[in-house]
This record gives C-alpha cells, sequence and structure tokens, in this order.
C-alpha cells in the first residue's frame, strides 16, 4: 500500500459513518424472589435491552464472567451470598469491576447505606419500588454504557489511524533517506523541517546544523512561488515541478551546479516544499566536453568539405585540361592514320588494312570518350546562376529536337504528358531528357520503341518517369548502370561508352534530386527521377 492510500485509509477511519441501529446492552436483574424479577422486567421492558435473571449471588457472578453488562440490579437480603458479598466480588474482577451496582433493598439503613457506598455501588433503590423511578435511572446507565463504548470505539478508531500514519511516516523516512539525491523538506519560507542523510554527504552540514535553518544556505537563489489552480487539492501529494538549474553551496565555501525540483504539499502546519537537489557537476563537465567536440568536428568537417571541395575542383580542372589536351595529338593521329589508309590502301599487303582500321576505330573511340569525359567534368563547372525557372516541357522540346534523326530512324512513338516547371539549368535538364530517351532509343526491343514521359506530384517535389518497351535490365544491375564507364553489353551490339546515365545521376544531385530505375530483363525499363518543386 503507499503512503498516500495509507494516509487516506487512516483519516477515513474517523469520517462519519451512515447511522446504524444502536446495538442492544445487557442489564443484568438479581433477586431471590420470582416476583421481584418479574416486576423488575416489566418496569425496564419498555428500554428495549437485553435483561438477563440471577436468582441468586452465584448465578450472578456466572452471568459476570460470561458478558459484559450496562447495570447490574441487586438486591441485598438474598440466601446464602447477601448483595453486599457479591457486589465485593464484583468489584473485585477487572473486567467487572467498573459495572454500575444499583442495590435494591426494603430496608432504609445508614449502615446499609455506607456499606453500599463503600463497596462501589452506584444508588439504592427502595422497596417498593416506582417503575418511572427505576426506568430513568436504568436508562441513564444504558446511554453511559453506550456512551462508553462509542469512545473506546473511537479510541481503537484513533490507535489505528495513528498506527496507520506512523507506518506511511516511517515508509516516508525510509524513501527520502533511500533517495540518490539531497531532499530537503522547508516551509514556504524556506524553514528546513527535514533532511536525508545525502544532504549531510553532499554539503557537509549536520542534520542538526540544517533543520531550522533557511534553505538558502544551501542553495541561495532557491526560490518558490505557489501556484494555486482553482479547485486543486493541494492536500494529496502533487507532481514535482520541472527542475531548476541552480548554484549550491557547501559548507566549506565550494559551489557546483545542482538540479532542484519541487513538489509541494499542503498539511495543517501549512504549505510544504520538497527540494530534490541532484549534483550535476559531471553532467555539465560532459555537456563541455560534448560541446567541444561538437565544435572540434564541426571545424574538422568543414576543412575537410573545403579539402574535398578542392581537391574536386582540381580534379575537374585536371580532367577538363588533361581531356583537352589529349585532344590535339589524338587528332593528329586520327588525320594522319586516315591519310595512311586512302593513300596506301591495299598496296601495304598483310594485315595492314585491317591494322589501319583498328588504329582509325579506336581513335574515333577514343575521341568520344575524351568529349564525354568533358561533359561530365563540365557539369558542376556552371554556377548558380545557371539555375532559373525552366520549364520541363521546353526541356523535353529540346531534348527531342536533338534526337529527330534517330526517332525517325527508329520509328520511336513518343507519348508525354504536361510538365511542370522547375527551378534549374535549362541545358543540363534537356541533357536528362535526351540522355534517357537516347537510351531508350539504343536499348530497344525488336519492335519499335514506345516511350512515355510523364510527371505527378510528390510533396515538396516532382516525380518524373521515362518508360520504354526495350530490353530491360536485370534488377542487380540497376544501381550499377549510373557509373562512369559502366556499360552491361559488348561494343558491337550497342555502341556508346557508358557516360549517360553517370551523368543524369550528376546533374540531378547537383539540382536537389535522384534517379533510380524499375526494370527487369525482357520486361522494358521505368527511369524515374525527383526534382524540388520551384519555390
Amino acid at each position: 500500500m503507499s503512503q498516500a492510500s495509507e494516509t487516506a485509509a487512516a483519516s477515513s477511519a474517523l469520517q462519519p459513518q451512515i447511522e446504524e441501529p444502536a446495538r442492544k446492552v445487557k442489564i443484568l436483574l438479581v433477586d431471590d424472589t420470582p416476583d421481584n424479577l418479574v416486576s423488575l422486567e416489566a418496569a425496564l421492558y419498555t428500554l428495549g435491552e437485553d435483561l438477563v435473571f440471577a436468582n441468586s449471588g452465584t448465578e450472578a457472578l456466572r452471568h459476570l464472567l460470561e458478558d459484559d453488562f450496562a447495570a447490574v440490579l441487586l438486591d441485598v437480603k438474598m440466601p446464602g451470598m447477601d448483595g453486599f458479598e457479591t457486589a465485593e466480588l464484583i468489584r473485585s474482577r477487572p473486567r467487572s469491576r467498573h459495572t454500575p451496582i444499583l442495590f435494591l433493598t426494603g430496608y432504609k439503613s445508614d449502615e446499609h447505606l455506607f456499606r453500599g457506598y463503600d463497596l462501589g455501588a452506584v444508588d439504592f433503590l427502595f422497596k417498593p419500588i416506582v417503575p418511572e423511578v427505576l426506568r430513568s435511572k436504568v436508562a441513564v446507565f444504558v446511554q453511559l454504557s453506550r456512551n462508553a463504548t462509542l469512545l473506546r470505539e473511537h479510541a481503537q478508531a484513533l490507535r489505528e489511524q495513528a498506527a496507520v500514519l506512523q507506518k506511511a511516516e516511517q515508509k516516508f523516512r525510509s524513501l527520502l533517506e533511500a533517495a540518490p539525491d539531497a531532499m530537503v523538506m522547508c516551509r514556504q519560507d524556506g524553514e528546513i523541517v527535514l533532511v536525508n542523510s545525502r544532504t549531510e554527504s553532499l554539503f557537509g552540514h549536520s542534520r542538526s546544523q540544517l533543520l531550522g535553518n533557511n534553505i538558502r544556505l544551501l542553495v541561495p537563489d532557491w526560490d518558490y512561488h505557489v501556484q494555486f489552480v482553482p479547485d486543486e487539492d493541494l492536500s494529496c501529494p502533487q507532481p514535482a515541478l520541472a527542475g531548476k538549474e541552480l548554484t549550491a553551496a557547501r559548507k566549506d565555501g565550494s559551489q557546483f551546479p545542482a538540479e532542484i525540483t519541487f513538489s509541494p504539499l499542503q498539511t495543517e502546519e501549512g504549505l510544504l516544499i520538497t527540494s530534490a537537489i541532484r549534483d550535476i557537476t559531471d553532467r555539465k563537465c560532459a555537456e563541455e566536453q560534448i560541446r567541444e567536440l561538437n565544435a572540434d568536428l564541426e571545424k574538422r568537417v568543414l576543412e575537410r568539405t573545403e579539402e574535398l571541395l578542392r581537391s574536386n575542383d582540381e580534379l575537374a580542372q585536371f580532367a577538363y585540361v588533361a581531356s583537352h589536351d589529349l585532344q590535339e595529338p589524338l587528332r593528329t593521329v586520327s588525320i594522319y592514320t586516315q591519310l595512311l589508309a586512302k593513300r596506301y590502301q591495299g598496296q601495304l599487303g598483310g594485315d595492314a588494312d585491317l591494322f589501319v582500321e583498328y588504329i582509325t576505330g579506336n581513335a574515333r573511340r577514343m575521341e568520344l570518350l575524351i568529349r564525354d569525359i568533358l561533359d561530365f567534368s563540365r557539369v558542376d563547372s556552371r554556377g548558380n546562376e545557371h539555375f532559373t525557372a525552366t520549364s520541363c516541357d521546353k526541356a523535353l522540346d529540346e531534348a527531342l529536337s536533338n534526337l529527330r534523326s534517330r526517332i525517325e530512324e527508329s520509328g520511336a512513338v513518343i507519348r508525354r504528358d504536361p510538365l511542370p516547371a522547375v527551378m534549374g539549368d535549362p541545358i543540363q535538364l534537356t541533357r536528362v531528357f535526351q540522355n534517357l530517351i537516347s537510351n531508350s532509343i539504343k536499348y530497344r526491343s525488336r519492335v519499335p520503341p514506345q516511350i512515355a514521359v510523364t510527371a505527378q506530384s510528390r510533396g515538396n517535389e516532382w516525380l518524373f518517369t521515362v518508360e520504354d518497351n526495350g530490353i530491360g535490365i536485370e534488377p542487380e544491375y540497376a544501381e550499377k548502370v549510373f557509373g562512369i564507364f559502366k556499360r552491361l553489353h559488348v561494343r558491337g551490339e550497342h555502341p556508346g561508352n557508358g557516360m549517360g546515365l553517370a551523368i543524369c545521376k550528376k546533374i540531378l544531385g547537383r539540382h536537389g534530386g535522384r534517379i533510380w530505375v524499375e526494370s527487369a530483363l525482357g520486361k522494358g525499363s521505368k527511369f524515374r527521377f525527383t526534382l524540388p518543386k520551384a519555390n
């Protein structure tokens, strides 16, 4: 059971209960004359209580051993054991020591009165007894008995409540002592009323030094403002309020960063605030180390990025210069080889003509390779000033115009949907459409190419698709086809250097997009690429 539920259980023990019918009490009537007992019964019947009868003192004592009685009506003169002897024995037993005894006697004697009162009698009733007087006097003792029973029950409830509260307090103190943080309970003005052992070890003050002192001795800037919410019951433990970071001070004067969490509780003595104080020195050091590491990492990333950019610029410049410088000697080789073939064709004998053809063909291939390298290196050389609002419809028109002869030669049918406008480099976007449609024509099947160009909106970007009915690509090569000089077929089957898709990937990456292919062998291909929507 939790501390709150135990306290609630103890409180409910004293809550007003629904009234129940009064329990009957027992009244003992002792007389050796049966007629007298009948008279007593008739007089007391209207009280509605349990009447118990005894014909002798011995029988009366036996009843008193078994039950408690609100009152005992005891005849003085009885054979064997008279009323006084019986009363003396009743008073000698702890259980019946305080049971009211009313003597019934037909003799009015001072000696009897003195002896009866000395034995603890509460009253004398003289025969003949008046029923109304008897009834009223007995009714008083019946009510006293009921009140005594209620007092005993309330006393028991109080003892049970005290036990529950004591148990709850012990559990609370145990939890407080087991807490890993310094726990300081104080009043709203800061007066400390309770601390745990962790507070002593953390701050260096003994418990006796802290009790009655102000919490600002430990946390100089400690402050708590009560924020009352309508209909809020502050007598129940409230949720802990978000922690604050303050500076705490030890007894030796040293300071450390602390995180403090507040838990208010309204009590009969006023508002009590429990402050959980945690030393966060290690956490602060770790945070500072992380900040330093992040700063160092950012610096290193920036330096590395600058190095990569510089390296890329140098590499692009090298590729451009190398490719440009290679063209001149290659052109010379190609021209003189062609002159050699023209002048001495069929005169050199042997395999000379075949060798000349090899040289001419490879020189032409080398020239195409150099041109593709130049194209690839120039992708990043065009600055952002070339980016403008570009109609993809116009870019596609330009690409189809450049491919007109190949489209007519292959019998390709182009189907297109309206395309959106984007922010981009119009020349490079034209190159993307041109390369993809050129690939669809190049890698066609035996039937005329059917090519569809579409676009659809998807979030903050446009998704373009160039779909064909060509020979397709095996899924395992879906990533490799975008590499530099990557070819899936021998040169005799399909001409080219494998640079077209690599250039497309680089152009789209520069535009903040990406490209991939969905295909299967013999099922055609769907080249998909994205471009951000124009702002």
